[in-house]
Formats: C-alpha cells, structure tokens, sequence
C-alpha cells in the first residue's frame, strides 16, 4: 500500500539569499556584492575567480577571500563546502561566470572530454552536466547567503541624447548555462555608467521593477525584512552547528537536529561533518 499524500498549511520559514549580480566587465559587481554581503551578515567569504579583484576593496569592506584559479564544477563545489563548514553568514561567488568559461571550467571540460572520447560535444555533455548540476544544488543547499555576480556578454548601442547620438555599453544574456537565472531568488542586471542595477527577476514582491543607484544598505535592509520568517527547527540547527565552537557545542546542535524531518537531517549531514572536521583541525598540533 502506497502511503497517504497529505497537505500541509505553508509556513514562511526564515530564508537564505540566492542573489546573481550580472553586467559587463567595469558595471561594479564586485562592490556592489560586498556592500550587500557586509549588510547581511557579520561573517563574509569571497570566492574570487577575478585575479584578486575583490581585495582591491579590503580597505572598504571585513571579508575573508579564497583566490581560486581552476574553475571546474568540483572546484567551486569544494569551496562552497569550506566555507560552510567554517561557519560564514554570507558567501559571494565573483564570478560564476568562469565555472562555465573558464579554466577547467564546464566549457572547457566538454572540449577535453570530447577529444579524449573521439565524440561530439553533445556525448561529452552527458558527463559534464551532471557536474555543473552538483554545482548549482550546492548554491541552492548552502546553508548561508550565496551572492553570484555573472559577467554578461557586451553590446555597443548607439542612442540620441539631447540631439546628439551616443555609444553606450550593455550586458545582455550572463554568460553561463541557459536558464541559470531561475537558480536564484533576485537577479538584477547592472549598467556599467552608473551602477545601477535593475531588477529583473525576484521572489521578493517589494522588489519588483526597483532599481538602484550603487546597491548595497538600502536593498540589503529589504533583502533582510524579506527574508525573515517563522523561526523552525532546521534554522535553529544550522545557527547552531555553524555557531558550534567547541565538540561539546556541536553535540548539542546534533540533539537540535533532530527535531528535524528527515530530508532536513540529510541536508544538514554535510554540514555537521565539515563543522566537526574544520573543529578537528583546529585542535591538530
């Protein structure tokens, strides 16, 4: 016997921020990420696939950075993992642009594989979707605000000002996967003359058709009242395990989880195991 589906009255949990920042090259991503990120928590990770882009404004903003030079799936998985079990509030992902065109990115994998297997690209996907697939559940599972900023690709548009004619640079689809913007709460596109970023997808209706001019407090204090909800038992466990400073700590957040349903507990299984291995080391001489 097949067991009874039942409906349940939908509850506003508290939430985490899926965020994607795209524009071209110069629309300030970067620091606009970091004055949202520094706004939602106290404890900020870069991911920085930018060349140290991001500590350009160490003097402006308190963040911890990871540099990361190969751009695989895995690569970006693995840190994403990191700063999980370090505990960060919020992660921001500058660029995940580069997981799909960079090096070792899903782009470049889908050539080697192709070459190695003497087959056509479309053979090859079938091995690396499931990775960038892995990648984008990772950013949706982390248990902390992820920020992405995504370049987009560049178009000259001429327009008339005040009688005179005039070139402007804009950012059209991001660069990465086709449909990459559905992964994410909030997605706004950012101008590169003024950085003002347009809204253009939210879950969020305050934000709807809001723009900007240089995002950051104002629109984080909305991302903030927003993502408040009704305090449950899995939030308790994550605040908990990410807090969990000593085993002891971490024991009790294990008592806390489980007052959890079980597909709650299983996603709360990575992040007890890279809290207890971050306490390990830390006690390794």
């Amino acid at each position: 016997m097949t067991e009874t589906k039942k409906f349940a009255r939908a509850v506003k949990s508290a939430s985490r921020l899926r965020l994607a920042l795209c524009g071209p090259t110069g629309a300030g991503k970067t620091f606009s990420s970091l004055a949202i990120a520094v706004e939602l928590g106290q404890r900020v990770a870069v991911i920085d696939t930018e060349r140290g882009s991001a500590a350009k404004y160490a003097d402006r903003f308190a963040f911890d950075v990871l540099e990361l030079e190969h751009h695989s799936p895995d690569d970006y998985r693995e840190a994403i993992a990191a700063a999980a079990g370090e505990g960060y509030d919020v992660l921001v992902i500058d660029s995940l642009s580069h997981a799909w065109m960079g090096k070792g990115g899903a782009l470049e994998m889908v050539d080697a594989e192709a070459a190695r297997s003497k087959n056509n690209s479309f053979g090859a996907w079938r091995n690396v979707t499931p990775k960038h697939v892995r990648l984008l559940d990772a950013i949706t599972a982390a248990p902390m605000h992820v920020l992405a900023t995504m370049r987009t690709k560049t178009e000259w548009l001429q327009e008339e000002v005040d009688g005179k004619k005039r070139i402007r640079k804009i950012g059209t689809v991001p660069i990465q996967r086709e449909g990459i913007e559905f992964e994410f709460d909030v997605v706004g596109d950012m101008e590169p003359e003024n950085n003002r970023l347009t809204i253009t997808k939210t879950r969020c209706v305050e934000l709807s058709g809001c723009m900007f001019e240089h995002p950051g407090r104002e629109l984080a204090a909305t991302l903030k009242q927003w993502l408040a909800g009704t305090e449950t038992p899995y939030g308790r466990a994550v605040a908990a395990i990410q807090g969990a400073a000593t085993h002891e700590e971490l024991n009790v957040a294990a008592e806390l989880a489980k007052a959890c349903p079980a597909r709650e507990r299983d996603r709360l299984k990575p992040l007890f195991a890279a809290r207890r291995d971050a306490l390990a080391a830390k006690e390794t001489p």
